[in-house]
């Protein structure tokens, strides 16, 4: 089995890596001494973003904007991570999108179809892309970490096109972990739980529970996600964290509602 490099001189790719818990992912691995790729579909926020990582963490940030449910920019950017770096240790499918709150019959099949592509497709196609790479590369092999969410187990009202993708990146990760294994290529799986992003900000003012009540949830600083993949990237490939749920204490998840 190849053994995993030194964090130095190791390349990451995190998808959504812009904003909100993907940007911190990617701020916490620069700091270990990854050069970091972070992708998105807005380039004027990852240029910003890279910027303002490298200033205040140091560490190597390269902005690449991609859309991940288009299969041709996805393509496009796994070629430019090859040809400019060589190879990838680390792919982390984090990008994703949601709609309102809003009972099932009201979903239209735009929205469906944008959340399908966002959440699951994307990172299909980008873990399609990260086996070729890691599959012919030298040493061979590689990580990668899906962003699962709580929803990937555990639906919330008014949920479905999110929960649906989240329980099939289950699946993912899964059948990533079997097909990788003889590889070398490890994958697992980090469920969040209200991390503190602009998308959770309305957990303090009140949100719909099982019961039908509405209350403010607790959440937790991103930095705690952030340390968990950087936990989960750091094991040697021999090793793998396939699922880990991180979440603020006294959210209702256990007993939901």
């Amino acid at each position: 089995m190849a053994e995993a490099k030194s964090a130095t001189g190791r390349i990451a790719l995190v998808t959504g890596g812009g904003t909100g818990v993907g940007r911190g992912i990617a701020e916490a691995l620069g700091a270990e001494g990854y050069t970091v790729v972070v992708s998105g579909r807005r380039a004027d926020v990852l240029e910003a973003a890279a910027s303002e990582m490298a200033a205040a963490k140091g560490g190597t940030f390269r902005a690449i904007s991609a859309d991940v449910g288009d299969p041709q920019s996805v393509a496009a950017l796994f070629a430019e991570i090859e040809q400019t770096f060589g190879h990838l240790d680390l792919l982390v499918n984090n990008a994703g999108t949601n709609v309102p709150a809003v009972p099932m019959e009201e979903i239209t099949f735009d929205q469906w179809s944008t959340i399908v592509a966002a959440n699951l497709t994307g990172a299909f196609l980008c873990t399609q892309q990260a086996m070729r790479l890691m599959k012919k590369q030298t040493p061979r092999g590689g990580r990668i970490i899906n962003n699962g969410s709580i929803s990937a187990t555990t639906p919330r009202p008014h949920s479905a096109p999110y929960t649906a993708t989240k329980h099939a990146i289950t699946g993912l990760t899964k059948s990533t972990a079997l097909d990788g294994r003889p590889f070398d290529i490890a994958c697992g799986q980090i469920d969040i739980g209200n991390a503190a992003t602009d998308m959770t900000s309305r957990m303090s003012a009140g949100v719909l529970q099982a019961n039908g009540e509405i209350a403010s949830e607790p959440t937790i600083p991103v930095s705690h996600v952030a340390e968990a993949v950087v936990y989960m990237a750091g094991l040697p490939l021999e090793a793998n964290v396939l699922n880990l749920t991180v979440m603020a204490t006294k959210m209702p998840l256990v007993g939901r509602g």
